[in-house]
């Protein structure tokens, strides 16, 4: 089995997918149940042959009742070309089913009413994904975007306000609409939760950020990006000004002069190897 093969391995189904799958089939729409699932497959497998091409060090591929979640252990050190392009092979295949069930209707394969159902669950499914809430697609888009003006810590930050803003907005907009839409709770709970995680355990994910630049795995950052800084600024507080995307030099000042420059590798050295975490920079700078 190739590399690509083995991606069928590394794919699990939520629980409430099989609940969801259950009701379809007590509610007489399993054949619809049916196409949500071939549409959810196809659109993660797109972004996971797309990590896998970039050579992603992929965990696991997840399979919702509205969706899926591609997890991987690459945090925010890939360029932002390989990024972007692993978030979009997501809602690109849509393209290619729709048209495929296009040509199976002209070909008699689908009877009219088949195919409308599955053109509209593709266009629901992308539009949804590309909304601006973490985990779904259009939340890492976002993510991406504010990473290029802020550091990596308040690019988490800003996109998980963001999130949540417009995920209350979704709810309440679908309750209004369809109170009584077991799926809109399901999802509502889903983001819900995510949510709140993702914000709890931010912390960690740029520890995981730092410690890939640290160990090297940041080869591909081209921008050279210097940080200015007191010399009575603690290594901690310079490391939370780092920026996914970039490559950092530090000018550290002392009494609005320039007193000299650290490497970005000297400051991840210093916080991980020596565990200098309550030094200042201008400790790490007069013991070279």
């Amino acid at each position: 089995m190739n590399e690509y093969g083995k991606l069928l391995l590394k794919i699990n189904v939520h629980p409430t997918l099989w609940f969801v799958v259950g009701i379809s089939v007590l509610t007489a729409h399993f054949r619809e149940m049916m196409m949500l699932l071939v549409i959810v497959f196809v659109h993660e497998m797109g972004h996971a042959v797309c990590a896998q091409y970039f050579k992603w060090r992929i965990k696991s591929i997840q399979l919702l009742p509205f969706g899926g979640t591609l997890e991987t252990e690459e945090y925010g050190n890939k360029s932002l070309k390989e990024d972007i392009a692993v978030v979009l092979a997501g809602p690109l295949q849509h393209i290619w089913l729709i048209g495929g069930a296009y040509i199976l209707y002209l070909l008699s394969f689908l009877s009219y009413d088949v195919y409308q159902v599955f053109f509209h669950m593709n266009i629901i499914l992308v539009l949804f994904n590309l909304l601006p809430i973490w985990p779904l697609d259009g939340g890492r888009l976002l993510f991406n975007g504010i990473a290029l003006y802020v550091s990596f810590l308040e690019a988490q930050k800003y996109t998980l306000y963001i999130s949540a803003i417009f995920a209350v907005f979704a709810f309440v907009t679908w309750v209004v609409l369809d109170p009584l839409n077991l799926n809109a709770w399901m999802i509502a709970f889903f983001l819900s939760i995510s949510l709140f995680f993702e914000w709890r355990q931010r912390y960690y994910a740029f520890m995981r950020f730092l410690l890939q630049r640290h160990y090297g795995h940041s080869k591909d950052l081209m921008t050279l990006k210097p940080i200015k800084v007191d010399v009575n600024e603690p290594i901690y507080k310079v490391l939370e000004l780092f920026q996914r995307g970039c490559k950092h030099s530090i000018i550290v000042m002392k009494n609005g002069k320039e007193s000299g420059t650290l490497d970005e590798t000297e400051l991840l050295y210093a916080y991980f190897s020596q565990k200098r975490t309550e030094d200042k920079i201008g400790d790490l700078l007069y013991s070279y």
